[in-house]
């Protein structure tokens, strides 16, 4: 078990389009945010929907893919690893925020 690595598999639908965005030295960014459900039933049998949502950032080729391809809604399957990224918030105080890094992706949806 020495081959361990940091990676994440997520399948689920765009929440919005996504957001991209070049940076002056050529850079391209994209994110995105997907949601993923979880479906089980309670003591009394009622089902319940529990949805999670997952911000994600691609960068390069991948994000100036995903810009092209995808749009809100859509079904996605990403892979990737999960990042901590440290902000200072309106206040000065220092938040983290979970952040998949999206190495590959592959569209789940049907071309209309």
């Amino acid at each position: 078990m020495n081959n361990l690595r940091n990676s994440i598999t997520l399948i689920g639908r765009l929440g919005n389009d996504p957001e991209n965005k070049i940076f002056e030295n050529g850079k391209c960014l994209t994110k995105v945010s997907i949601a993923t459900n979880e479906f089980y039933k309670t003591q009394n049998g009622e089902k319940v929907q529990q949805t999670q949502w997952h911000n994600c950032v691609a960068w390069g080729k991948t994000a100036e893919l995903m810009a092209q391809l995808l749009s809100k809604g859509k079904n996605v399957a990403v892979r990737g690893k999960m990042t901590y990224r440290s902000y200072q918030d309106k206040d000065g105080n220092k938040r983290t925020m979970p952040e998949v890094v999206i190495e590959e992706f592959v569209s789940l949806s049907e071309k209309s």
